[in-house]
């Protein structure tokens, strides 16, 4: 494999967002060493031109180690990282449980995207500067009835981005977090396969509709571009205005 000109590390990548993001930056020229605990899903992702693949859980210090490694090794450079990885599910607050499913929860949403951060930061700053983008939700920005342990951890992942940024921003290192909306993924197959569910959802959305897998890997690519060379510290929301609602009332509709 010829060298190519940049090269980029992304974690849960064998699915979803974490998937559109490897394909779109293959693409578009980049190395990209993709990274999953999912063995099947990520066996797909090897025949992707420009993709090296690597077995690892994130929230262990050595996967973190060992994709920077990879990406050093094959590509001979690290210029971004896309930190995706994320888990969810927790009983309500009281159940037996609660709290070790909280425990495993922050283990990938908030340990897994710190020890990414600390471990790209070599690399990053010997490649002349890069950037590191987190994948949050807007889950972190509010609160949700039933999810409390996704959002307390997406909303710590948010300010590890921000508090991070501030640490890196001299060192050339550009931090930001995305928090996407609801988005076709595996991850919401389940509340999609219920219709009363899916269109109570899919109403709230002011743009009328879910978004795709690709398009929150193009919010990604806009981080980590020269185009946002100005933005750290940031998030950006790509919810297709939900957020944007105090949920009193549901946005107007197209006329049909």
């Amino acid at each position: 494999m010829s060298v190519p000109r940049k090269a980029v590390v992304i974690t849960a990548a064998a699915s979803g967002i974490g998937r559109a993001a490897a394909e779109l930056f293959a693409a578009r020229g980049f190395g990209v060493v993709a990274v999953d605990n999912d063995p099947v899903r990520l066996a797909g992702l090897s025949e992707v031109e420009g993709v090296v693949t690597l077995l690892g859980d994130v929230a262990e210090e050595r996967a973190n180690q060992e994709m920077v490694a990879l990406a050093l090794s094959r590509f001979g450079r690290l210029d971004v990282a896309v930190l995706n990885a994320g888990a969810g599910g927790a009983p309500p607050l009281e159940d037996e449980g609660a709290i070790a499913a909280l425990d495993a929860i922050h283990t990938v949403n908030v340990r897994g995207a710190a020890l990414g951060i600390r471990a790209v930061a070599p690399a990053l700053r010997a490649a002349g500067g890069g950037a590191v983008v987190v994948t949050a939700s807007i889950a972190a920005l509010r609160g949700d009835p039933y999810t409390w342990a996704y959002n307390t951890t997406k909303a710590a992942a948010v300010n590890l981005a921000r508090s991070a940024a501030l640490d890196y921003a001299h060192q050339g290192i550009r931090i930001n977090a995305i928090a996407p909306g609801l988005t076709l993924t595996p991850r919401t197959a389940a509340a999609r396969r219920d219709p009363v569910l899916a269109a109570d959802l899919t109403r709230r959305i002011p743009l009328g509709r879910w978004a795709e897998p690709r398009e929150q890997a193009e919010v990604i690519w806009f981080l980590a571009s020269p185009a946002a060379s100005y933005i750290t510290g940031e998030v950006l929301v790509s919810d297709g205005g939900l957020s944007a609602s105090n949920g009193l009332f549901f946005p107007p509709v197209a006329d049909s």
